[in-house]
Parts: C-alpha cells; sequence; structure tokens
C-alpha cells in the first residue's frame, strides 16, 4: 500500500491509500477520486515530506531509515521544484484556472476522445466540448484529418 497526501482543486487537503502509484493514477484518470469536502473531482497528489524518525541528538538521513526498516525504494526519485519564483507561481495559478474553466465547462469523454472529435467534425454527432486522452499517435492522426485539438495544461501536481 501507498499513502498520498491528496488535494483537491479548491485546495481541500486529505489523505488517500493506493495498492500502487499506477493504482492512483487510474483512479484519477477515470474520474473515480473525489474530494470527500467539497465532492470535487479534481483531485491531485499533494507535496509530501518523507516520514523520518529519529532524535533530535542524532538525526537521521532517509538512506539510514530505509537501511534500518530493511525496505528497498520501489520508485526511482524524481525531480521536483521547492520554491518557484512569484512569476512562476502565478503562470501555475493562471493554467489551474485555465484548466478548470475548460474541464468545468466540457464533457470528460475520456479514452474515447479520438473518436468523439471524428463524431463531431464529420457532422455524426452534435458538436459539444469535450476533454479526454489521446495517445500521441490519436493526436497526430486528429490534426492530419483537419480537427482542431489543443493539450489541457499538465500542472506541476500532475507530476508528483
Amino acid at each position: 500500500m501507498i499513502h498520498y497526501s491528496l488535494q483537491c482543486a479548491e485546495g481541500h487537503e486529505f489523505e488517500g491509500w493506493f495498492r500502487n502509484a499506477g493504482d492512483f493514477d487510474a483512479q484519477a484518470r477515470d474520474g473515480r477520486l473525489t474530494c470527500p469536502v467539497c465532492g470535487g473531482g479534481e483531485v491531485s497528489k499533494a507535496l509530501m515530506a518523507p516520514a523520518v524518525s529519529g532524535t533530535r541528538d542524532e538525526p537521521r538521513t532517509v538512506e539510514a531509515a530505509v537501511e534500518d526498516a530493511s525496505v528497498t525504494p520501489r520508485e526511482p526519485a524524481v525531480p521536483v521544484m521547492a520554491m518557484p519564483n512569484p512569476q512562476q507561481a502565478q503562470i501555475v495559478d493562471t493554467m489551474r484556472k485555465l484548466r478548470k474553466l475548460i474541464t468545468e465547462s466540457a464533457d470528460n469523454v475520456g479514452s474515447r476522445f479520438a473518436t468523439e472529435a471524428r463524431a463531431m467534425h464529420y457532422g455524426e454527432i452534435e458538436q459539444r466540448s469535450i476533454y479526454g486522452e489521446a495517445s500521441p499517435e490519436d493526436a497526430r492522426d486528429l490534426v492530419e484529418e483537419g480537427i482542431e485539438i489543443l493539450p489541457l495544461p499538465v500542472l506541476p501536481e500532475e507530476k508528483n
């Protein structure tokens, strides 16, 4: 089991336990995660500090705690940014607002995105705003067919 600190788009923080990192990703992608405070469906991982025990006289490193507990890290380290400068924070905040506006005013069609976009483009179904997932190949094919698509802004918390 893996424990994550989670946060909704409204800033409510809560915790969740998952079988593995992929389980969280699948549930988030499928819209199966909701905030217990407001019911919002846009849930992401919040920044977490590693749980390392020790005494004031004897500070411990993460490596020492892992070695003492006979635990082997399962996931490689990922690059993180601790403190964005004010301009970066403003850009990320603007991207977060833009993404929220898009997702609130469009239908999430998930993995059916390419199929739905084509059907609308060719007049098979009614035009509406949609978002979802498409493989790089599907996205390339849509653009080559003249179907207008844009990627949603990727937020820092999605890379955690």
